[in-house]
């Protein structure tokens, strides 16, 4: 753990707003980086519903945090004791607040600027993965959940993906018939919906899934949900990706 960063309340609200607009409302020593937040406390408010389902204590292990944006998550894994914590995004605006966000808390982070369509050039995988508020901003969203579980993910991911559509989660059969077209129909079968133009004035948002697909795609790439502590939000396990898992190249030979 580093040294905290004696600033003023004063000085901290003034570099704070110095950064931009900031996304994520961190309480710096009482200074809240987005006191206006037009989702409130965020993302502290959505924290306080699953943080019972992450490990209280990560003594010795390495976090990866993809989308860190202003270092919420971050912050948090390594105050749980987190050995190392690595933070990337694309955007350096948002790489720069959470510098400063770690820097004030006195906490030893991390944090590059890269997509999640590059953590394989991290070389390394990581205990625990954090894939939080990202899925629906990207246009190969199910690229990225496999080019993770085959280059970062080392035990689990902590995922969360903005849902439309049902909540509900029908059950689906292995296969169909050519003929069968009504399943598809059905609220709860997987489905993402694309986005063309904007959705929320936020052209990046580009495909939003309902409960059904966003635990399919999980599924898929080879993550085993073991707790779903609230709405959107899956703690999963990695396991061995299905045979046909897009990132895996050459595409490994059918099980007998």
């Amino acid at each position: 753990m580093s040294q905290a960063t004696k600033l003023s309340p004063d000085e901290i609200r003034r570099r704070a707003e110095a950064l931009g607009e900031w996304f994520h409302n961190i309480d710096l020593n009482g200074v809240k980086t987005a006191p206006n937040h037009f989702l409130y406390d965020y993302p502290a408010q959505k924290w306080r519903r699953f943080a019972h389902a992450v490990p209280a204590d990560l003594t010795g292990k390495s976090v990866l945090d993809i989308g860190c944006n202003g270092g919420f998550y971050s912050l948090e894994m390594k105050r749980r004791g987190a050995a190392r914590v690595l933070g990337i995004d694309w955007d350096e605006r948002y790489l720069a607040q959470a510098r400063f966000a770690a820097e004030v808390s006195g906490l030893d982070i991390e944090f590059r600027q890269m997509s999640v369509y590059d953590v394989g050039a991290l070389g390394e995988r990581f205990d625990l993965v954090i894939f939080m508020g990202v899925l629906y901003h990207l246009r190969h969203p199910l690229l990225a959940l496999d080019l993770i579980h085959e280059h970062v993910a080392g035990d689990m991911l902590l995922f969360q993906s903005m849902q439309r559509g049902a909540k509900d989660v029908a059950p689906v059969e292995r296969d169909y018939d050519f003929s069968e077209t009504a399943v598809f129909d059905q609220p709860g079968y997987p489905k993402l919906h694309f986005v063309e133009h904007s959705y929320s004035h936020d052209p990046t948002n580009w495909w939003v899934p309902n409960a059904a697909a966003t635990e399919a795609m999980l599924r898929s790439a080879g993550f085993r949900i073991e707790a779903h502590p609230e709405q959107e939000v899956y703690l999963c396990r990695r396991v061995e990706a299905p045979y046909g898992a897009a990132a895996v190249y050459p595409p490994k030979e059918p099980r007998a």
